[in-house]
C-alpha cells in the first residue's frame, strides 16, 4: 500500500509516498480501506522528531481515517460488516491506504456524510469533547475562552459549547478566521495579534471572566489567560504552540483565582479512557451531524491534498493558513 512517510526527522521536504506493507488485523481488530485522513499539529512535531507515536502504535502518519471496512480480524464481535462506512481515532497510520483499528474505537460516519467531511471529524472532536467534557466538567451557562478559535478543534469546540448551551468566546489571527468562529456560533472573538484578549473578554463578561479557558498555545499567554480567569476557573493546556517556559509568578496569580490548571494529551491516553470518551461521544453528539438535526453540527474543511501532495499540506499548516481542518485524500 502506498503511506505518507519520511526518512528522517525535519522539514516537510522530507515527506515523500512510500509503498510499504499493507498491515493485517490483529485480535478484535478491523482493516479499513481509508478514503481520506486529516492533518495534526502531531503530525507535524512527528515529522521533526518531537512526538514519538506510542509503544506498539504505527509509525505512519495519521491520527485519524475515513473509509470501508475491509476485513474483519478473529475475534471480532460483528458490531461491523465489510462495506461499512466508518471513521476513527488513531495512534497513528491513517495517512496510508489501509490501517487496523481496534473494533471497539471505530464509529458509524454520519448519514449523508463525505468521507472527507467525516475525516475531519476524530481528532479535533473527539479532543474539544473530552476537554469540555471529561477534563473541564462543563456546565450550562458557563463562558468558555477557546484560543486558535478556527483551528478543527477550536471549531469543535464552539459548536460543542454550544450544544451545552453555554457562552463560546475565541482568539485568532486575523479577521477571516475571526468571521470562520463568528459563522460556527462563536458569541465573541478577538484578534490576539493587535488586541488585549484578556482586557476584551473582562470587558465582554462585565468583568467576571471566563469559567473555561482551552489553551493549546501555553507559555506566552499565561498572565493574560489569569487575567481574564474567573474565580474558580479551569485553565486546560493540551497544546504548547508558543513553549512551556512561564516567567513570572503564576502560582501566586492562580492562587488567588482559585483557579486551576489541566493538562490533557488525547494521543497518549490509555484504551479505556479513550474508549469512554469515544462512546459518550458516539451517543451525545454524533447523531447532531445527521442532515435536518437541530442543532446541526458541521466539521470545517479547509483544503483537501492528494497523498502525494503531503510536504505542501505540512506547510500550510506550518503557516497557520488553515481554517478548520486539512485533510489528506488517498489514491484509489
Amino acid at each position: 500500500m502506498l503511506a505518507a512517510y519520511f526518512d528522517c526527522p525535519g522539514g516537510p521536504e522530507n515527506l515523500y509516498m512510500k509503498e510499504v506493507m499493507k498491515p493485517h488485523p490483529g485480535e478484535g481488530e478491523v482493516l479499513v480501506k481509508v478514503s481520506a485522513s486529516a492533518l495534526n499539529r502531531a503530525d507535524l512535531l512527528q515529522r521533526r522528531g518531537k512526538y514519538p507515536p506510542p509503544k506498539g502504535a504505527s509509525d505512519i502518519l495519521g491520527l485519524e481515517a475515513a473509509g470501508i471496512v475491509a476485513e474483519l480480524g478473529p475475534g471480532c464481535k460483528g458490531h461491523w460488516k465489510i462495506g461499512d462506512a466508518v471513521m476513527a481515532l488513531l495512534s497513528g497510520g491513517g495517512q496510508a491506504q489501509y490501517v487496523t483499528v481496534p473494533e471497539g474505537y471505530l464509529m458509524p460516519i454520519p448519514n449523508e456524510m463525505t468521507f472527507i467531511q467525516a475525516a475531519a471529524i476524530p481528532e479535533a472532536w473527539l479532543t474539544a469533547f473530552q476537554l469540555l467534557h471529561f477534563v473541564g466538567k462543563i456546565q450550562k451557562g458557563e463562558r468558555v475562552l477557546i484560543h486558535a478559535g478556527a483551528s478543527g478543534v477550536g471549531i469543535a469546540a464552539i459548536q460543542l459549547v454550544k450544544l451545552a448551551k453555554a457562552i463560546p468566546i475565541v482568539t485568532a489571527g486575523t479577521q477571516e478566521k475571526l468571521k470562520a468562529t463568528a459563522n460556527a456560533g462563536a458569541a465573541a472573538g478577538f484578534n490576539y495579534k493587535n488586541e488585549d484578549f484578556s482586557e476584551k473578554v473582562l470587558a465582554f463578561t462585565q468583568g467576571s471572566g471566563v469559567d473555561i479557558i482551552l489553551d493549546c498555545v501555553g507559555g506566552s499567554y499565561w498572565e493574560k489567560n489569569l487575567n481574564c480567569l474567573s474565580t474558580d476557573g479551569r485553565w486546560i493546556i493540551y497544546g504548547l504552540l508558543s513553549g512551556g517556559h512561564v516567567h513570572g509568578d503564576l502560582l501566586a496569580r492562580l492562587l488567588s483565582k482559585r483557579g486551576s490548571i489541566h493538562t490533557s494529551l488525547l494521543r497518549s491516553r490509555d484504551k479505556e479512557a479513550s474508549n469512554d470518551y469515544q462512546q459518550s461521544f458516539t451517543a451525545n453528539v454524533l447523531p447532531y451531524f445527521t442532515e435536518g438535526a437541530s442543532p446541526h453540527l458541521q466539521p470545517l474543511v479547509d483544503s483537501v491534498y492528494p497523498l502525494h501532495e503531503i510536504a505542501e499540506a505540512h506547510r500550510t499548516m506550518e503557516e497557520n493558513k488553515n481554517i478548520g481542518k486539512i485533510v489528506i485524500e488517498m489514491p484509489v
